[in-house]
């Protein structure tokens, strides 16, 4: 876990606002037969970008992650470890904190999400039909995809 409290203001503002553009939380349903309920529960906090340094910098900052480029030449960074997601990407936005009101909701459903997940409760059948529900919070809008939705996974 970081200092977030040693990070240079300008550059944890910087981030913030970088990552309130341009970032993205999102939840997603992978069907597993090998996992509890047959579904699989991922969290993601990510940002793409052309310009590597900057998300490097990001990376760097945060002090967790992957760098990866795809093959269009997008830089894409990412981090999916619950226990990164917990204890390094959310201290460090709610220590810098975003201005768009859009951005500070997905935020907040995001570290319910994530808090619940880091606490093993989307391994039962009731923290998984929450996260469920939280996850059709997110990201409400045009240009949202999803392969599976609450009817398809919820458990009674």
């Amino acid at each position: 876990m970081h200092d977030y409290k040693k990070i240079n203001q300008n550059h944890g503002h910087y981030i913030a606002g970088f990552v309130d553009g341009e970032g993205s939380f999102n939840v997603s349903l992978k069907k597993r037969t090998d996992f509890v309920g047959e579904w699989k529960v991922t969290a993601s906090f990510n940002v793409s970008q052309k310009d590597r340094v900057i998300l490097a910098f990001i990376k760097k900052v945060i002090g967790c992650g992957t760098l990866r480029t795809r093959r269009d030449g997008i830089v894409y960074y990412e981090v999916t470890n619950i226990t990164s997601l917990y204890e390094n990407v959310l201290p460090f936005f709610r220590r810098f904190n975003f201005l768009s009101a859009n951005k500070k909701r997905n935020f907040t459903i995001f570290s319910k999400i994530v808090k619940k997940m880091y606490y093993k409760e989307h391994l039962t059948k009731g923290g998984f039909n929450e996260i469920l529900v939280l996850r059709e919070q997110l990201n409400w809008g045009a240009g949202r995809k999803r392969k599976y939705n609450l009817q398809d996974a919820y458990t009674q």
